[in-house]
């Protein structure tokens, strides 16, 4: 308070010289003293220099100030030590709002870098771009899903997948529909807001397919046990009743040799009988079968190395490939490689797959199988059954993992379903890419 009364008295002493001078001045022109009236209107000019010189100093210093809020540069200071009184608090004033916007800024700036950092590790893939066209940002997640290092105009990715290019071309604000992306089930949503009064467009791209495999998985199980369930409460009844009346039939056809002569339709009853009987018994067979299956589960989960898995495959199939003359490669880059999990049941699923890779390329002229392993992503195990068979088509691949489904005349459906089912159960992936008369590749990801 008493520096703002400095600056008062300061201001006054000012105005109160100027009008001092002004009067004698004006006292100089009335009596004819010219000698002192040229000293007066030095004296005045010097006073008025320096009161205009007074007023701007803070005028300029307030420039300065706006000009490098407006450019953002808040690395400005102003000199208070030897400053004037009258400025003095100006400046410490202008300072402080320099020093709160400086860390406004760097707290955004860490806010910033944050949020890019869990944008970046999140599953997720995000892209923003203006109403040009011009990509804005897009992280590592969008980079690896659409197999794209850079992105500089959203048309560019028409060339990469022409269908998610239409998708996102048709998406309006708030609105999401699901495609698929490398032969994985993604959600894109669409949302649109302004940024420094430019409408950005910001499209989400959600990885989906181990949702809805999950609940696929548990739908399937469910589907599996009412249908054993209703099936063996209603066979096994019609099955032991078939049984009962076989004996029967049987026990009277040998004590009533004259029944069984002369009634010509007493064979075919007994033979329909026997008939149902065994029909009977082999649909309970096939539903205990996929009872089995809906009870999958984990028994000793632990660490084993991947090529001690390979070795007991390559043993257990050893006679079957060689008796078919197929040639039969073990590939294995990283003999430390080793996979958490259940090894019966991950042996098992191998087993089957190379059993559908043999049945794959038994009419080729040079069969060939390769089972390999290597560390994907995040140096994640993979491990690849690759074959030169007959191939699959795009409608078949979408269905070999369907429980039920098969192509072949004499398949249960229950090996690939088997095999999707354990992967769950693992927390990795199965997939399959395969093109018509060239081969087929199934990859496993743990």
């Amino acid at each position: 308070m008493l520096r703002f009364n400095r600056y008062e008295i300061s201001l006054t002493i000012r105005v109160v010289l100027l009008l001092a001078s002004i009067t004698v001045a004006a006292f100089c022109i009335v009596m004819a003293k010219y000698s002192l009236l040229v000293f007066a209107i030095l004296l005045l000019v010097f006073q008025i220099f320096n009161f205009v010189q007074f007023i701007n100093k803070t005028n300029i210093e307030l420039s300065q100030f706006i000009e490098a809020v407006r450019y953002r540069d808040f690395s400005l200071q102003f000199t208070e030590k030897n400053a004037p009184v009258s400025v003095r608090q100006l400046r410490r004033a202008f300072n402080q709002i320099n020093s709160t916007f400086k860390q406004l800024s760097s707290e955004r700036e860490e806010q910033y870098q944050y949020l890019q950092k869990i944008l970046e590790l999140v599953d997720t893939g995000i892209l923003s771009y203006n109403q040009e066209g011009e990509v804005g940002w897009i992280n590592e997640s969008f980079k690896r899903m659409m197999n794209v290092p850079y992105l500089r105009n959203i048309s560019s990715l028409e060339k990469r997948d022409v269908v998610v290019y239409q998708v996102i071309m048709n998406l309006e604000n708030g609105d999401s529909q699901l495609v698929k992306i490398n032969q994985k089930q993604v959600l894109l949503a669409k949302t649109t807001f302004l940024n420094e009064d430019v409408e950005t467009n910001l499209i989400a791209f959600q990885n989906v397919n181990e949702a809805i495999e999950d609940t696929e998985a548990q739908a399937y199980q469910k589907l599996l046990r009412v249908m054993t369930h209703e099936i063996m409460n209603s066979v096994a009844p019609i099955a032991s009743l078939a049984e009962t009346i076989e004996k029967t039939l049987h026990h009277n056809g040998q004590a009533n040799e004259k029944l069984n002569t002369e009634n010509a339709q007493f064979d075919d009853i007994v033979l329909g009988i026997s008939t149902i009987r065994k029909r009977s018994e082999n649909l309970l067979k096939f539903a205990d079968t996929y009872r089995q299956l809906a009870k999958v589960s984990i028994t000793s989960f632990s660490d084993f190395f991947v090529h001690d898995l390979f070795e007991g495959v390559e043993i257990l199939l050893e006679n079957q490939i060689e008796q078919k003359n197929i040639e039969f490669d073990v590939v294995i880059k990283d003999f430390e490689l080793t996979i958490e999990g259940d090894m019966v049941l991950v042996e098992q699923m191998l087993i089957n797959l190379i059993i559908n890779a043999i049945d794959a390329v038994k009419n080729q002229e040079n069969p060939k199988i390769i089972l390999s392993t290597y560390r994907g992503q995040d140096e994640r195990p993979v491990i690849e059954v690759r074959d030169n068979g007959i191939g699959m088509s795009p409608d078949l691949m979408d269905k070999i993992f369907v429980p039920f489904f098969t192509s072949k005349p004499n398949g249960s459906g229950i090996g690939l379903s088997l095999s999707k089912q354990i992967m769950t159960l693992h927390k990795g992936t199965i997939s399959v890419h395969s093109i018509e008369g060239e081969g087929t590749i199934f990859r496993l990801g743990f």
